[in-house]
């Protein structure tokens, strides 16, 4: 069996007009909807060794989970990553914001890819859309409507999704 061969990071940079304290807020709040990381929450204890899952809001589905690696407000925040609709092995997230002239300039690494992920282009493209939808709900207080109205119909289907996505899953995978 030969050793999976490393692949680039997949970086994604977004100014943002608010103050770098706004940004953050939203990047990292807990126990609400973040409607720029496709509607989910955000749970868990963000401190280093802590223990993250982004839910459906309804809490039976999660989509992401991960380990908090480093968070260093309002500057830094670093955790492990692995969708649970195509579990891969785990990557690496860093978020790192930086003031600039009264904006924040968001820059987001995923790293840790290799030739065994089956997912790394399509996570690339999706972290473009969160960081653009990101920057429509820190700027206007709101996302588009075409989103919205996709999130409503997702929130129809998630009876389709895979069992993976299940807390039950989750729980019983130790994430």
């Amino acid at each position: 069996m030969t050793e999976p061969t490393p692949q680039p990071d997949r970086v994604v940079r977004i100014d943002i007009d608010a103050p770098i304290t706004e940004v953050w807020d939203e990047i990292t709040k807990t126990g609400r909807v973040q409607k720029a990381v496709y509607n989910t929450v955000l749970d868990g204890e963000l401190s280093p060794g802590g223990r993250l899952r982004y839910y459906s809001p309804n809490r039976k589905r999660v989509f992401v989970v991960g380990e908090v690696k480093e968070i260093e407000p309002p500057h830094r925040f670093v955790h492990t990553y692995v969708m649970t609709l195509n579990p891969d092995p785990p990557t690496l997230v860093t978020w790192e914001l930086e003031e600039r002239d009264g904006a924040c300039r968001v820059t987001l690494t995923h790293s840790g890819w290799t030739d065994a992920h089956k997912t790394a282009d399509k996570t690339a493209a999706g972290w473009e859309e969160i960081l653009g939808l990101l920057k429509a709900q820190v700027e206007t207080g709101q996302i588009p409507l075409k989103t919205r109205v996709m999130y409503g119909v997702m929130g129809l289907f998630s009876f389709a999704l895979p069992k993976t996505t299940t807390v039950d899953y989750a729980d019983r995978q130790g994430w």
